[in-house]
């Protein structure tokens, strides 16, 4: 007995229609995309050092002191530390201060990460020729690279030494607001040798220059003012590396400017050292 053909399938006349609603997928597609954006925001904002308030000018004060107080013994034991040697010699003009002494030039603004580090070195290095008075704590800007890295600011400071002079010009805030303006004759400088147009930027009375920072901002990254300064007193950290190799940096350009003055500096072996790298 034969079979039976098996009856065919109709086919169908058009394209099976999902039973799920057209507007879910896309809408699944934002949702998780918001809730990826949103787990990072909380990530970044549980990770990101969180800016912490200046210090009276009294407190401010106690951790310059304690940058101006640190052992020779230390720095000369550093020498370059951790820090990238950033100076390059140029053959510009002689450039002198007010009072006709060499001049260190710096430029750079409140909101910069790289300023802020590289302000460290500076205040630590030429402490050693001078005095810096007015000082204020600050920190770089919340929302650029390295945010809050804590720092101090140049901008109402003053600096007195019977070796140098010194200028600093910081743009603007950390806010970026502006903040003070160059003069014709210091602009001309930025525009001379920073072509990058990198900050900070620090001539050293036209015989070296650097733009940038010698080190990387994230050593200080979540620290208070005073952990640095602790930090800067012990050898073996981090800061302390990366911190006093750049002040030794600063200091054995300035000296090459002094004629290697004063001697209880300049003739150390970690900055006679460095000078012969600078050329």
């Amino acid at each position: 007995m034969s079979k039976q053909p098996a009856s065919k399938r109709p086919r169908p006349m058009r394209k099976p229609v999902s039973r799920t609603p057209a507007w879910v997928t896309p809408v699944a597609v934002v949702a998780a995309i918001a809730l990826v954006v949103g787990g990072f925001l909380l990530i970044r904002w549980y990770t990101t050092p969180q800016a912490l308030a200046p210090l009276k000018p009294d407190a401010a004060q106690l951790v310059v002191n304690s940058l101006t107080a640190l052992p020779a013994a230390e720095l000369d034991a550093i020498g370059q530390g951790s820090a990238n040697n950033l100076l390059k010699p140029v053959s510009g003009t002689a450039l002198t201060g007010p009072s006709g002494k060499p001049l260190v030039f710096y430029f750079g603004a409140e909101y910069c990460p790289y300023c802020a580090a590289e302000r460290w070195a500076i205040i630590v290095a030429l402490s050693r020729f001078g005095t810096f008075s007015g000082l204020k704590t600050t920190s770089s800007s919340s929302s650029d690279i390295y945010p809050n890295t804590p720092t101090f600011t140049f901008h109402g400071s003053t600096f007195t030494s019977q070796y140098i002079d010194f200028q600093a010009v910081e743009t603007t805030d950390r806010n970026q607001n502006a903040l003070e303006t160059p003069t014709g004759s210091q602009q001309a400088l930025v525009n001379q040798y920073d072509t990058g147009g990198s900050i900070p930027f620090v001539d050293f009375g036209n015989r070296y220059v650097f733009a940038g920072a010698t080190y990387l901002p994230d050593v200080l990254a979540g620290m208070s003012w005073q952990a640095v300064a602790d930090a800067l007193a012990q050898p073996d950290s981090t800061q302390a590396k990366a911190v006093l190799g750049s002040a030794n940096l600063v200091t054995a350009a300035v000296c090459r400017l002094t004629g290697d003055q004063p001697s209880s500096v300049c003739t150390s072996s970690s900055i006679q050292a460095i000078e012969k790298k600078l050329g």
